[in-house]
C-alpha cells in the first residue's frame, strides 16, 4: 500500500476545494487557485477538513497513481496557502542580474544579455549587494511551475567543476575538480 497515498491532506479555513463530475480537482485559497486532472480511476473526496485519495485496484498502475495525485494535490494546497519560493545565485565576475516587470535581464559573460520574459504566475526579484553574488528570487504557487523556470535560468550557465563560476541554487554544493598541476 502507498504510505504517501493514505495520507489525508489538511485543509486550513481559508482553502476551498471543488471536485467535477471530470475528476477536475480546483483549490483555492489565499494566494491564488490552482487546479489538476486527476485520472478517473482515482478517487478523490472530501470529509470534513481534509482530502482523502483512494484507488480502487491494487494494480501497479493504480498504486503508482495513488501517490502521485496525493502529493501533486498536497503541492497545491500548501501552495495556495504557503507559495514557493526558489533563489539563485550568480557566480562569476561581471554576472548581473535586473528585473524590469515581468523580464528578467541576466548578464553572464557571453556577447550580450539575455533578456527572459517570466510567466504571469511567477514573481521575481534581483538583489545585489557589494562583496556578494547577484541573488534571484522567484516566488509562485505552483510548485511545478516555478522549479521550470528556475531550471530554465540555470541552464543559461551552468556552474563548471574547475572556478565554480555560473548560476547555482542558494545552498547548492558543487564539487569542485583540480586544475592543472604544474609541471616541475
Amino acid at each position: 500500500m502507498s504510505r504517501i497515498g493514505k495520507l489525508p491532506i489538511t485543509l486550513t479555513n481559508n482553502v476551498q476545494v471543488t471536485v467535477d463530475k471530470n475528476n477536475l480537482v480546483t483549490i483555492n485559497g489565499p494566494k491564488g487557485s490552482l487546479s489538476t486532472q486527476v485520472d478517473k480511476d482515482i478517487i478523490v473526496k472530501q470529509e470534513d477538513n481534509q482530502i482523502v485519495v483512494e484507488r480502487p485496484t491494487e494494480q501497479k498502475r493504480h498504486k503508482a497513481m495513488h501517490g502521485l495525485y496525493r502529493a501533486l494535490i498536497n503541492n497545491m494546497v500548501v501552495g495556495v496557502t504557503q507559495g514557493y519560493q526558489e533563489k539563485l545565485e550568480l557566480v562569476g565576475v561581471g554576472y548581473k542580474a535586473a528585473v524590469q516587470g515581468k523580464i528578467l535581464e541576466l548578464s553572464l559573460g557571453y556577447s550580450h544579455n539575455i533578456y527572459m520574459t517570466l510567466p504571469a504566475e511567477v514573481s521575481v526579484s534581483a538583489v545585489t549587494e557589494k562583496g556578494k553574488a547577484p541573488v534571484i528570487t522567484l516566488e509562485s504557487n505552483d510548485k511545478q511551475l516555478i522549479g521550470q523556470v528556475a531550471a530554465k535560468i540555470r541552464s543559461l550557465r551552468k556552474v563548471e567543476p574547475y572556478k565554480g563560476k555560473g548560476i547555482r541554487f542558494v545552498g547548492e554544493v558543487v564539487r569542485r575538480k583540480a586544475g592543472k598541476t604544474a609541471s616541475k
